[in-house]
């Protein structure tokens, strides 16, 4: 078994180090190091920054991409029209069994970081600087980090800083958890999609990237768009930080130019001569094989032709002695597992995903494969973050990368192949961490009603999949696509006005004897009844 990776693993360059510069020296780069290392950096007015990300063709390092000179620019237009100051903020969540990259520049490069975010704060105008983590590694590291600056949470501080610390969870890494968590709410997705650029903490302006988008910002910064140019490929130079694991002897973290061949990285970590699969990306990533591995380069561009993904720049090969949907399957149920609880595609589907694609693996045969298919595409772009988005394009990659195996396993009796466990993960399983309507455990379970649909009345309306997609979905006749279905404790108020909103009174709801204690808020009614008190 793979045991889980340390916070932070082995650290390697290929070429001149331009993040992880100073790591053959220390450790850590306290403040007074730091400047000798890296050397002198002037402030730069907000265009300048712009101009220079642009220029770099800087793009968020967490997995989206997401070009920074346009976010630099909508926070700066948004705070001017709204003529109120932006907030800047740092994302050190790195919540994935299989990502340590930004865990080692905040536990060994801290400053360099916070270099790039004060060039932000000073040129935005911003007196509000946060850095999200989810280690007491990285929030002691960046603690003291600000310490060594005399930044600190002062209210008549010119610049209030602080360090926000929310639980390991994936879904506390989307940024519109870690703003919900920064204005005092639980660390999960408020339900709705909101620019951050236009209304984030507090509801001011708010610029919001990963730690090593920062930390390359500062690099250019200091060296210029030449000299940052004359590294890695023309249409994405410089440097990348890649998380290697997986089936290797040296799980390491890994700075290299952009355009190495990623057969060289994996060598590096001594990878198997010729892996079955690579996981590219993470576990929001894809699957590549060996053969495609041959003519991949390190870039986000080159990743994509092939059909991999940079995404949070986590690498993991597997060898030809494991199954590969084996692995697959226990990567599918952590992400399952770390559903925020609060909508459907994410609660109910990544499980019925996972148990999809193990139903494959238990000889289901064609029509398990094609019910994971099925719910794999009903979760995709129906979720409250990206979470539910990610799981399923892991799934089906899975699927398409492995056919042989899928074969086997479909049509035969299997690849005859055990699961080894060479992939990364966190001991144990996380819960829902608050849910709507509280965050206890109690909430987060499932109660002992059940909803159903009378098909003698139902007429397609889709109004109970508006009101409770936790539970129901509409196929392409329109009509739901479950006749009954246990309800989820937090979304038994929902559950209820579904019943009484439906205009041709096909739902009722009745007690499961098979559940958990009964809920206090949601009465069980017949038929009769809730006809009742739906036609007052």
């Amino acid at each position: 078994m793979n045991e889980a990776l340390p916070d932070v693993p082995e650290v390697r360059v290929v070429g001149l180090p331009q993040l992880t510069s100073g790591f053959d020296l220390v450790e850590r780069l306290d403040l007074p190091l730091h400047p000798k290392v890296h050397g002198p950096l002037d402030p730069l007015g907000g265009e300048q920054l712009a101009q220079l990300s642009e220029r770099v063709n800087l793009r968020g390092r967490g997995g989206a991409g997401f070009p920074f000179h346009k976010k630099l620019r909508s926070v700066a237009e948004s705070a001017i029209k709204r003529g109120v100051r932006p907030v800047v903020v740092v994302n050190g969540s790195e919540d994935e069994p299989a990502c340590r990259k930004d865990t080692v520049l905040i536990n060994r490069a801290p400053h360099l970081i916070l270099d790039g975010a004060l060039l932000c704060a000073e040129a935005l105008g911003a007196r509000t600087l946060v850095i999200g983590v989810t280690r007491e590694s990285t929030q002691r590291s960046m603690e003291a980090a600000l310490a060594e600056r005399g930044l600190g949470n002062s209210r008549r501080a010119a610049l209030r800083a602080w360090v926000q610390r929310n639980p390991v969870r994936m879904v506390t890494g989307a940024a519109a958890s870690l703003i919900r968590s920064i204005d005092g709410g639980p660390a999960i997705p408020p339900g709705r999609k909101i620019s951050a650029s236009r209304s984030g903490v507090g509801g001011a302006p708010t610029l919001l990237s990963n730690a090593e988008t920062f930390a390359q910002l500062a690099v250019a910064a200091r060296i210029g768009p030449e000299r940052y140019g004359n590294t890695g490929l023309y249409d994405e130079p410089g440097t990348v930080l890649l998380t290697v694991s997986g089936a290797v002897a040296r799980p390491m973290v890994i700075e290299v130019p952009t355009g190495v061949p990623l057969r060289y990285v994996l060598q590096l970590a001594g990878a198997p001569p010729v892996p079955q699969g690579v996981l590219t990306g993470g576990y929001h990533g894809k699957w590549i094989d060996a053969a495609t591995v041959d003519g991949a380069v390190v870039s986000r561009n080159s990743l994509d032709a092939v059909g991999g993904s940079l995404g949070a720049g986590a690498i993991l090969p597997i060898g030809q002695e494991t199954c590969p949907l084996g692995e697959s399957l226990r990567v599918a149920q952590w992400p399952a597992q770390e559903s925020a609880g609060q909508c459907g595609p994410c609660h109910l589907g990544l499980p019925a995903a996972a148990r999809g694609l193990e139903d494959v693996l238990q000889g289901g045969g064609p029509a398990a494969l094609e019910a994971l298919k099925q719910v794999a595409r009903n979760v995709k772009r129906r979720g409250a973050c990206s979470h539910p988005d990610g799981s399923a394009m892991f799934l089906e990659s899975t699927v398409k990368a492995f056919t042989d195996d899928l074969a086997a396993h479909v049509l035969g009796n299997g690849c005859g192949r055990p699961v080894r466990g060479v992939l990364p993960l966190f001991e144990g399983g996380g819960t829902a961490t608050g849910v709507p309507g509280g965050s206890t455990p109690e909430e987060a379970g499932a109660s002992r009603r059940r909803i159903l649909v009378d098909w003698t009345l139902c007429r397609g309306h889709g109004l109970c999949a508006d009101i409770l997609p936790e539970v129901f979905e509409l196929g392409a006749d329109g009509f739901p696509t479950v006749a009954q279905a246990q309800v989820p404790r937090y979304a038994e108020g929902k559950a209820l006005r579904a019943v009484r909103r439906c205009p041709a009174l096909a739902l009722r709801i009745e007690e499961d004897a098979r559940g958990q204690a009964p809920s206090r808020n949601l009465p069980a009614l017949s038929p009769g009844r809730g006809r009742r008190a739906l036609g007052r």
